[in-house]
């Protein structure tokens, strides 16, 4: 049976305040309506992710929020003067309660993610697409350039890395083609992509794309396959399943159903609910669903993993590298 591997994770939305506009996002707020999370509600969700048995804490924020003017009163509010500093502080917390960290936090400087990288198990950073975009017209942090070297820097510092593109939002197929073959090439050179998210456009109410269609299904196929006829074998092919049907994709050749959660909703696409386990089993009964952990055993055998981060890694890997049973867990699906 084809192994189709998951992870379960809790999502914590640092801050919803960002310097990029992009036409399609309902994630980003002004500042009389964004929100800082603060270390007692960090610490709730986290317990309630251990108590639910999962393995990752995915830090998600803004790009830049500093860059927004305001955000230090935000920061000095929670009794902060650093948003880096404030990252590792949570970071921290996290392994403490036995959840991995994964953050993706927008561009970073190489000094940036050097700080980030012992208190994280992997990282991330979505490519989206190599094409310079109308959606993108307002985002500065979207220029493909920037994020191919934010791709590049993380390769250097040897961090275990989470990308993609985002199909749906402009782009022609000749620019699927190029963006993919940009992170084949990053990896080919680093060594260090270890999932590509294959992610579907999702319409949100109240933006710019609101009316803007959805993807076809056979689009996504087309796409899927695309993928993994490109990227190295090694490199695993995400599909988030809240958000499309897994099924046809995975025939397609995806081989990854993402970050699912017990406890918190998508908080990119809050309209789009997670999968219960049991229904992911009914619908892939002909694959073998397996937890995995945000760090993949390849890269937890060459140790790329942040150093903070090894021995709970280390408690939570069984020996292939996958997700330990744990019997104190509780059953949460």
């Amino acid at each position: 049976m084809k192994l189709i591997t998951y992870s379960k994770n809790i999502f914590l939305p640092v801050t919803n305040l960002c310097r990029n506009r992009c036409q399609y996002c309902s994630f980003r707020r002004n500042l009389d309506e964004a929100h800082l999370i603060s270390r007692s509600a960090a610490q709730q969700l986290l317990e309630e992710g251990r108590d639910h048995g999962c393995s990752e804490a995915l830090f998600t924020l803004g790009e830049r929020p500093e860059e927004v003017e305001g955000f230090h009163l935000m920061l000095a509010g929670e009794g902060r003067e650093d948003l880096l500093g404030y990252l590792v502080e949570l970071c921290e917390l996290a392994i403490e309660h036995d959840l991995l960290p994964h953050t993706n936090a927008g561009l970073l400087s190489e000094e940036d993610l050097a700080t980030l990288q012992p208190y994280n198990a992997s990282m991330g950073l979505m490519l989206e697409s190599c094409a310079k975009l109308d959606a993108h017209e307002q985002s500065p942090g979207k220029n493909p350039e920037l994020r191919l070297k934010h791709i590049a820097r993380a390769g250097r510092l040897h961090i275990p890395f989470t990308t993609g593109i985002l199909v749906g939002i402009g782009e022609s197929w000749q620019d699927r083609i190029q963006s993919i073959q940009a992170i084949s090439r990053l990896h080919d050179e680093h060594g260090h992509i270890q999932e590509v998210i294959v992610q579907p456009f999702d319409p949100k109410p109240g933006t710019a794309m609101s009316t803007h269609p959805r993807p076809e299904r056979e689009d996504l196929v087309r796409t899927v396959r695309l993928a993994r006829e490109l990227l190295p074998r090694e490199v695993a092919v995400q599909v988030p399943p809240n958000l499309a049907d897994p099924l046809p994709l995975i025939e397609a050749g995806a081989d990854d159903l993402g970050g699912i959660s017990p406890i918190t909703r998508d908080e990119i696409n809050p309209n789009s609910s997670w999968p219960r386990e049991e229904e992911l089993k009914r619908s892939l009964f002909a694959y073998e669903l397996k937890e995995r952990l945000p760090v993949y055993p390849r890269f937890i055998r060459r140790g790329w993993h942040g150093s903070k981060t090894r021995r709970l890694t280390a408690a939570l890997a069984s020996e292939d590298g996958l997700r330990r049973k744990s019997i104190s867990s509780r059953e949460w699906w």
